[in-house]
């Protein structure tokens, strides 16, 4: 199911019956994965606090053994806990245990109560077996790769922002910002401020309101952060900064760049024309795979600090962040 199919079949749960008990949601998008997680806290923890009854596990870290525990953990506070796994495939060198591990948990919470497992992933084998075991409690998070596909996803979201979008609005934006689902969500909201309280997005607010990616050298600074050009990639940054980019929008661009090249470095493919696949196969090549993570990580707690939760401001948070992922 997509993310939108698994809202509305969370939705019709209300009346009295719950949420399942096992749930896997994989897909390359990580907007996507974030709404469906999310979505999914709400329906178990609802909106009370939730801290006591909520676990974080990653893939990395985590044992049968620690998995187990957490499974079999009791509420606290909630009538059900909530554990979510990440990345639960297994590294160079270590072995499919956990994976083993989910399978058989799979079928202890079923029969439990008391405790919901969510497991997130970029990707999965569907032949194996502890993808077979969530059954059709999988949510697919794969990003639009179709232009009516990504015209959709900005009605949808325009929808839930309650922004009217006029004819052609919707097909503008996605030309315009392409598959960045991210800053999409961005965009939107910045055309219904220009608009104003109530009214509708015309195609007019876009062209004022949203960058064209294609005329911005917003694609040089990934080139020269993945290339380790550190000098090139500030002087770029600034560049963007002072043409009014926003922040979220480069941030938005990083986290598809860093995508493709850890999909790369874990030897996945990425589409595009072969100049562009040759670029960041030489890109990737700079990284391991935990680099690799560890920039994505530290994308989002910028993404965190941007947003007013951090104690550095959003320019010299982004250029820390380029710093990192260029050194």
């Amino acid at each position: 199911m997509t993310p939108k199919q698994l809202r509305t079949r969370l939705g019709a749960k209300r009346g009295g019956s719950r949420a399942g008990a096992a749930w896997l949601v994989v897909g390359e998008e990580p907007l996507l994965r974030e709404d469906a997680l999310a979505a999914l806290r709400d329906a178990v923890l609802g909106d009370g606090p939730g801290d006591f009854d909520f676990d974080r596990l990653d893939g990395e870290s985590t044992t049968p053994v620690s998995l187990l525990d957490a499974l079999r953990t009791l509420p606290v506070l909630a009538e059900r806990r909530l554990v979510v796994l990440r990345d639960p495939e297994p590294r160079r060198g270590k072995g499919a245990g956990l994976l083993d591990a989910i399978a058989d948990a799979v079928v202890e919470v079923e029969a439990a109560e008391g405790t919901v497992l969510v497991v997130v992933a970029s990707r999965a084998d569907g032949r194996s077996r502890w993808v077979k075991a969530f059954g059709d409690a999988v949510v697919r998070c794969d990003p639009p790769r179709r232009g009516r596909d990504l015209t959709a996803f900005v009605e949808e979201e325009a929808a839930r922002q309650q922004v009217t979008l006029e004819p052609g609005a919707a097909a503008l934006l996605a030309e315009r910002t392409g598959p960045q689902l991210l800053m999409l969500r961005q965009e939107i909201a910045k055309a219904a401020l220009l608009a104003g309280p109530g009214e509708r997005v015309a195609r007019a607010h876009v062209l004022s309101g949203s960058s064209d990616l294609a005329e911005e050298p917003i694609w040089d600074l990934t080139d020269a952060i993945g290339e380790g050009r550190l000098a090139d990639a500030l002087e770029l940054l600034a560049k963007l900064l002072r043409s009014g980019a926003a922040p979220p929008v480069v941030l938005g661009v990083l986290v598809s760049h860093f995508r493709k090249l850890l999909r790369l470095g874990s030897g996945g493919s990425v589409q595009g024309p072969p100049f562009v696949q040759r670029k960041l196969e030489t890109q990737a090549r700079r990284y391991t795979r935990a680099r690799l993570l560890a920039c994505l990580r530290a994308i989002h707690e910028t993404d965190t600090a941007i947003k007013g939760l951090g104690v550095l401001g959003p320019e010299t948070a982004l250029e820390r962040l380029v710093i990192g992922l260029a050194s």
